[in-house]
């Protein structure tokens, strides 16, 4: 079966959480984002498969403008949900 959504983790400043969210929703349908852990400033951006050329290069142009580190998916029980 086919995943529809490619998803990846990331770390960033919390602060910069919200511009992440305007810059991503802004793409209309590009990548959509939430918050896994508001403390840690966890988020996973997911996209479709078929959208991935492009939001790939914009999640690498959004890191090269502020901090935004790839990291693994966290278990159930390293998170603390909104």
């Amino acid at each position: 079966m086919d995943t529809p959504f490619i998803k990846k983790v990331y770390l960033t400043p919390r602060q910069h959480i919200a511009y992440l969210r305007f810059v991503l929703e802004s793409y209309d349908g590009l990548a959509f984002i939430r918050t896994l852990d508001s403390h840690q400033a966890l988020v996973e951006i997911a996209y479709p498969p078929s959208r991935s050329t492009d939001a790939e290069a914009l999640i690498r142009a959004l890191a090269a403008e502020l901090p935004l580190q790839e990291t693994d998916p966290p278990t159930s029980d390293q998170y603390r949900p909104l």
